[in-house]
Order: structure tokens, then sequence, then C-alpha cells
């Protein structure tokens, strides 16, 4: 079986992944939405998508596991935000909407960049300091960091979500 670091780049896995997540997220978010599961779901099954496509292998050796859930625990803090920057309010119908704002959209801009400018800067800028801290933290390669970033990618997506849903059902009950 092939692993990620033979197929993509760290770099071209951050960079598919996050424009991928990034677009379904800003098309379905942005503006005044109908909060329904299609609507959330559509997001989920898009980093199930890049989860299939990208990570082929779980490392596990040194400090792997410890980076991969440093990049989870990452993402659900952004989600968290993500969701608290995403406000939600019940119309006369009883429909649940909300509304993304410059803020909600600026928020996984940044993050999504982020992801793809260090992903470039460890193959391009800082390659050799990347060696030296995959060495002396005991990373064992490119899969690390692609799957951190795409593990990152889900945390984000999944707690925003759970967000949502939490909003839903709150404002469901009002």
């Amino acid at each position: 079986m092939s692993t990620t670091s033979s197929l993509f780049s760290p770099f071209l896995t951050a960079l598919i992944a996050s424009v991928t997540i990034l677009g379904i997220i800003l098309a379905t978010d942005l503006g005044h939405r109908r909060l329904t599961n299609m609507r959330m779901l559509r997001s989920l099954i898009a980093v199930a998508v890049v989860i299939a496509l990208f990570v082929h292998s779980l490392p596990t050796a040194g400090n792997d596991i410890s980076m991969q859930l440093a990049g989870i625990g990452i993402g659900v803090i952004c989600g968290l935000i993500a969701g608290a920057l995403l406000p939600a309010e019940r119309a006369a119908d009883g429909s649940i909407y909300t509304s993304g704002g410059i803020g909600y959209a600026a928020l996984w801009i940044v993050i999504s960049t982020s992801r793809v400018l260090f992903a470039y800067g460890s193959e391009h800028w800082f390659s050799q300091g990347i060696i030296t801290f995959s060495i002396d933290y005991e990373l064992s390669g490119q899969d690390v960091y692609a799957n951190t970033f795409v593990f990152m990618s889900l945390a984000m997506v999944l707690a925003r979500t759970g967000v949502l849903l939490s909003k839903r059902r709150n404002l469901a009950r009002a």
C-alpha cells in the first residue's frame, strides 16, 4: 500500500484538503442560511473523502500519535470558535437559520491558509528545521504532518457541526 508521502507531499495534501474543505464550508455557511441536516452532512462528507484520499497510514512511532492528537486538539478549539462565530436564530415558521459573516469567513481562511503556508514552508523555507524538529521530537516523517493537517480539518468541522447541532436543539426547544 502506498503512503501519503509517496503520493503527495504535505504541502499538496494541505493545499487540496484545505481548499476543498474551505470551499464547501464557505459555500454552505456564508450569509443567512437555513440549518439543515444535509448542510451539516455535506461538510462531514467532504472531510471523510479527504481522509480516504490522504490518510493511508497511521504512524505510531515516537511522538507521532501526540503530534496527530495535537492537530485534533487545535482543530477542536478552532471549530468551537467557528461555531461561536456562526449565530443561529429561529424564524417565524420554526426553521433555524445561521448567519455567517466576515469574522466566520476570516477564521476559516486564516486557519486554512496557515496550514498550507506551514506545509509549503516545511518543504521550501525551513525544510532543514522540520528535519531537525522531527528528529529531536521523534516524529517519523511526512505522513505524521499530513495526517495532522487532515485530522485538524476533521476536528474543526466536527466541532463546528457539534456547536450547530447544539444551537439547533436549543432553538427548537424555545
